[in-house]
């Protein structure tokens, strides 16, 4: 197996997908949206909730609608991308990340499908719900590939973040239900062909455990055997996925080590994986701040997905 490391300190000019400063942000009315669960979801104690929020700057919170909004290229190149946004599983940056980089994969022809995904601490029976939320939709994403000209394995999932860490999990755990099966979507694949992790939070473990994920996934006082069941990590195994991860050195939110140990694990099953750690970025960067070497990371992922024949 070929594996790939990189510490990459070059940047190239990107056309600017970034939510734009000063504008309030919305949904765009003409995006398809996608509910994940038809009837009942699980995990939902039925109780009365406030309405959803979404901030100015795109941030969502109260989410009790999870749901897949599509960004269809014109000409889509046969691969979807599940996009995923962090913000400490307590609320979701739709504004910096997950839009700007669905914005980008549909200029490039591909079918992006941006993931609003329940909060575990939106009082939800488990705080599962996110891993359930996202498990589903590698399903309905697969279940709906004939409608969207995608080709059924070519399909990636892509998390900035927290959503790195949703994004990991699932992946790690697709051969595993993570729900009760309602309908025959739920009889298909829930593994992605592909993962992308940026500045990922992977580990529950310390010196790892003091990001906001670990709070609401885990609470105040968890047990260490709970730490490795939700350390991205330890769930590794030969069939997950070839892999991109790319992180600053200076992240202060998530360690940079996240990255080294979910690198590390994966070379340890022989699974195929390229990391890229940069000098400088700190954390959050989306698309990657101007002027910044963080910028580059679209590139570098594109061409890592085009040599591994899910890009065209």
């Amino acid at each position: 197996m070929k594996f790939l490391l990189s510490f990459a300190f070059v940047w190239f000019t990107l056309m600017p997908y970034h939510a734009q400063s000063g504008k309030k942000y919305k949904i765009s009315p003409g995006l398809e949206q996608i509910p994940l669960w038809p009837h009942s979801m699980p995990d939902d104690d039925s109780g009365s909730r406030e309405p959803e929020r979404i901030s100015d700057k795109g941030s969502v919170t109260n989410v009790s609608n999870p749901r897949l909004i599509v960004h269809q290229p014109k000409n889509p190149n046969g691969t979807a991308i599940l996009v995923i946004s962090g913000g400490g599983y307590a609320h979701i940056e739709l504004g910096k990340e997950s839009t700007p980089a669905a914005n980008w994969l549909q200029s490039e022809g591909i079918t992006a499908f941006e993931l609003i995904y329940r909060l575990p601490q939106e009082n939800w029976k488990s705080t599962n719900v996110p891993f359930e939320d996202a498990q589903r939709a590698i399903r309905i994403i697969r279940s709906l590939a004939k409608n969207y000209g995608i080709d059924p394995n070519k399909i990636g999932i892509l998390g900035f973040s927290a959503g790195g860490h949703l994004a990991g999990f699932a992946a790690a755990k697709s051969d595993e239900n993570l729900y009760t099966s309602i309908d025959q979507t739920d009889t298909l694949s829930a593994r992605p062909d592909f993962v992308g992790l940026i500045y990922p939070v992977i580990s529950m473990l310390p010196p790892n455990n003091k990001t906001h994920s670990y709070k609401s996934i885990l609470g105040g006082s968890p047990s260490t055997e709970q730490e490795i069941a939700y350390s991205v990590e330890k769930q590794v195994n030969e069939s997950m996925p070839v892999t991109f991860i790319t992180q600053s050195a200076d992240d202060p939110i998530s360690p940079v080590d996240n990255s080294l140990l979910i690198y590390s694990a994966l070379s340890n099953v022989h699974v195929p994986a390229e990391m890229h750690i940069f000098q400088t970025g700190e954390h959050g960067w989306g698309l990657g701040r101007k002027g910044s070497p963080v910028s580059s990371w679209p590139g570098l992922f594109k061409n890592w997905t085009q040599y591994n024949g899910f890009w065209k």
